[in-house]
């Protein structure tokens, strides 16, 4: 099993799943209590990670609902026993994600809709952590990020020397910039973002680096 990164009593793990390598992150707090977010893939993986780290998972969270990042949530959710929580903009995309799977021909197992639906600025509590989901939509309509001190889970919005792409239905390039502008760049510059794919990186070296922000 991985190392976690850690900030100050939290630590978090980020795990490349599937064909397309997305992000699923594990986090949790000081008492061991946290969230499993976009897991895409590779259940069984994911199942051991949390099982090895003696995280206590209390529910799933969805940045946003490609089928890159919500692949592993059915056989997840009946593991761990634990709701799913998904903003409503972006239930058409999760209800189709087979259909868009295929399209890749990748195999994909279609969740059961979300139990509960994310509202801007809901917090989630698990032991001593809380998450902040903020709304970030341009790369999904329902797109948020989750922000907890020193750090935010970025989904596909802002990576690594990018941003999320904005061609795919429900897109908006204008929309995407403004919301990571609002919602990321103003961000500590030494804040880490965990993006939905490739590595880490921090806000002060997207804002200097990023030639989709010059």
């Amino acid at each position: 099993m991985s190392a976690p990164f850690t900030h100050g009593a939290l630590r978090l793990w980020s795990v490349p799943t599937g064909p397309i390598q997305e992000n699923a992150i594990l986090i949790a707090g000081a008492g061991n209590e946290g969230f499993l977010i976009d897991p895409g893939d590779d259940a069984e993986r994911l199942l051991t990670l949390v099982r090895g780290s003696g995280v206590t998972v209390r529910g799933i969270l969805l940045t946003h609902a490609h089928f890159d990042h919500i692949g592993a949530v059915q056989p997840l959710r009946e593991a761990l026993q634990v709701p799913v929580w998904l903003h409503p903009a972006d239930l058409p995309l999760y209800r189709a994600g087979a259909q868009s799977a295929a399209r890749w021909n990748l195999p994909f197992i279609q969740p059961a809709d979300p139990d509960h639906e994310i509202t801007p600025g809901q917090t989630f509590t698990a032991g001593d952590l809380t998450l902040t989901a903020q709304f970030l939509p341009g790369h999904a309509p329902g797109h948020v990020v989750f922000t907890a001190p020193g750090l935010v889970v970025a989904g596909d919005t802002l990576f690594r020397g990018g941003i999320g792409r904005t061609d795919l239905p429900g897109g908006n390039h204008p929309q995407l910039l403004a919301g990571i502008r609002e919602q990321l760049l103003t961000l500590p510059g030494d804040t880490t973002v965990y993006p939905g794919h490739g590595p880490r990186t921090t806000v002060a070296t997207e804002i200097q680096t990023n030639p989709f922000l010059q």
